[in-house]
């Protein structure tokens, strides 16, 4: 629910969903989540815990370079490292009012539902209180990841343990090869911008190399033999281009 009578404001604020006023158990039936990824790079985030939770989330908010601060006053190792490491800012007390008014995004990870949903109705900004998808405007899907591939599952909250069998079951579906492929195709793709200027043959040559068969190609015989398949075809498309 939006907090009346508070008319603060964020220059870095989202427009996100509204909290509900359902119980923390479950998540509202009429939310339709709308699917984003999110540029946090150098964007302020908070996390308010210290604990296990609130370090996987922290490790994840790395890997998308957030300026990252946390506010417990107890951390785990892995958190203590990245501290001493200067890769997060460590705020060594108990949360307080205030400490999130110029976060773009807020993780709630405090064993405190209570304090979770104090920091909830606080937050300006995104804001997710882990296990507690009714004080959240966004939540955070199971995903798979292989290198630029990003795979997303979510359930809308309704059970994250489905969401993580089916993230299992895609994780034998795109093995490390779609990771390998990919890094060759951001080089293929950007000869190809840069040689073929016809739009038509430029989109058509695009299509193939991402088309069904490549993905055939690449679970038989893996990246190396689909790259040089995709280089073979580029080859073929800027001898085309010439001729004409």
């Amino acid at each position: 629910m939006q907090k009346k009578n508070s008319p603060r404001s964020n220059t870095n604020k989202a427009t996100v969903v509204h909290k509900s006023d359902h119980s923390a158990s479950s998540p509202s039936a009429s939310i339709v989540y709308y699917p984003v990824f999110l540029n946090l790079q150098n964007k302020k985030a908070v996390v308010i815990g210290g604990g296990k939770v609130a370090e996987r989330k922290i490790l994840s908010l790395l890997k998308a370079k957030a300026d990252i601060t946390v506010i417990s006053p107890d951390i785990t190792a892995k958190i203590e490292k990245e501290k001493q490491k200067g890769t997060i800012k460590h705020i060594n007390r108990r949360y307080r009012n205030g400490d999130i008014t110029s976060a773009f995004l807020v993780i709630a990870a405090t064993d405190s539902p209570r304090l979770n949903k104090l920091i909830s109705d606080e937050a300006p900004c995104l804001v997710n209180a882990v296990d507690m998808p009714s004080l959240c405007n966004f939540i955070v899907p199971s995903v798979v990841q292989r290198g630029f591939l990003t795979i997303a599952i979510s359930t809308s909250g309704v059970s994250p343990a489905l969401s993580r069998s089916i993230r299992k079951e895609i994780e034998d579906i795109y093995g490390p090869e779609f990771s390998e492929y990919l890094k060759a195709l951001q080089c293929i793709r950007a000869e190809a911008m840069n040689v073929i200027s016809n739009q038509k043959q430029r989109g058509a040559f695009l299509k193939s190399v991402a088309s069904d068969g490549m993905i055939r190609v690449l679970r038989k015989k893996g990246a190396k033999e689909t790259r040089k398949k995709a280089e073979a075809l580029l080859k073929e498309s800027k001898n085309v281009f010439c001729r004409e």
